[in-house]
Parts: structure tokens; sequence; C-alpha cells
């Protein structure tokens, strides 16, 4: 499977995939770092996290994917959201929350 036909199968079957450099519990940037704190913000505990460091040709190939230059980057429901700023306007404006309703893990 090439890194594209693995991307899409990432994205299309899990609810939320975030690409990122690094874990959640170990955030290898600063941008990575804020967008795991945002969807935890948002009641997200639980998504797929795909540390692109760690594969040369999913790090390219998720770029091309979405057609969007920078890491990390957010899928929701198969769909491409945007990265690290556009995470943090949403949650700022309340679509964030919305857009991951009924993905929020239960208290």
């Amino acid at each position: 499977m090439d890194a594209q036909q693995l991307i899409k199968e990432q994205v299309t079957s899990n609810p939320v995939v975030l690409y990122m450099k690094g874990t959640p519990q170990a955030p290898q940037c600063g941008f990575s770092s804020v967008t795991v704190q945002i969807l935890k913000a948002c009641g997200v505990s639980s998504f797929l996290s795909v540390n692109v460091l760690e594969n040369p040709e999913i790090r390219s190939g998720i770029k091309s994917y979405a057609n969007w230059p920078t890491i990390p980057q957010l899928y929701v429901r198969g769909e491409f959201v945007g990265g690290c700023d556009i995470m943090r306007e949403m949650y700022e404006d309340g679509e964030l929350q919305k857009l991951l309703e009924g993905l929020v893990d239960p208290l």
C-alpha cells in the first residue's frame, strides 16, 4: 500500500485523525502540542495520531493529500479541517466543538 492509499484509509476509517510531529504524550513541535491541547479541550481524548517523523513517505504524502504544506493536520469524519491556526480559530469561535459533536468522549 502506498502512502496515499494508507492516508486515505486512515482518514476514512477513523472519526478523528491528527497527523503530527511526535505523539499526543510527547509532541515534537509546539504546533502539534497546541493541536493536542485543543482536541483535549474539546473533550476528545481518543483519536488516531500519526507521527509523521516515523515515516518520511507519510510526512511528504500528507502534504499533497490535502494540498496543505504544513503539519499538524486534522481530519474529522474523513474531511480535512486544517492545521494549528485554523483549529485555534475554530475552537475560539465554537466551530470546532460543533464539528466534533458526537465524537466527544463521555465523562
